[in-house]
């Protein structure tokens, strides 16, 4: 685990700890890093109730439940679909926190039109956001890492915000 990620996802792991709140991840062109990252600080099981990598419609129902039309005027790799995921992920596990990432990690964009480095990031709780990540690279693993990084400052920052807790 790289040191910003690490970092991070301890920052992310205290705050859960102190308050005995829970969070629940749904992630798609981070593959997984969001996850591990939150996994490898020691008592993750005190905060972290699981997760998946929802890279296809078959994962989005199988792992969620998700019916094609619950998705009605919405397209991956969006906000409100990023909004909709951190949700759904939130209420199916019965997390306080639901984190999610969906995106185009590269070389090359996805069949929307978005460009490669391009993430949509939410988090659902007390508090709520979204947040779209653009890094202008090709570069799968540096974008995935990023988009990861990126979920779990965007998670501390709610943690932070006031009425958080």
């Amino acid at each position: 685990m790289t040191d910003d990620l690490t970092r991070l996802a301890r920052a992310v792991a205290e705050h859960l700890i102190a308050r005995q709140q829970t969070v629940a991840v749904a992630e798609s062109s981070a593959g997984g890093l969001i996850s591990a990252a939150l996994l490898a600080v020691p008592g993750a099981s005190a905060y972290y109730l699981g997760g998946g990598v929802v890279y296809t419609g078959r994962a989005l129902k199988g792992l969620l439940g998700v019916e094609r039309g619950e998705l009605e005027g919405m397209r991956s790799s969006s906000e409100p679909y990023a909004a909709f995921l951190a949700e759904r992920m939130r209420r199916t596990l019965r997390a306080d926190w639901g984190l999610a990432e969906t995106g185009a990690a590269g070389p090359t964009g996805n069949v929307y039109g978005d460009a490669a480095g391009h993430s949509c990031l939410a988090v659902s709780g007390p508090t709520a956001t979204v947040q779209t990540v653009e890094t202008g690279s090709p570069d799968r693993g540096a974008n995935m890492h990023v988009f990861a990084a990126s979920a779990l400052a965007l998670l501390l920052q709610e943690l932070e915000r006031p009425g958080a807790g």
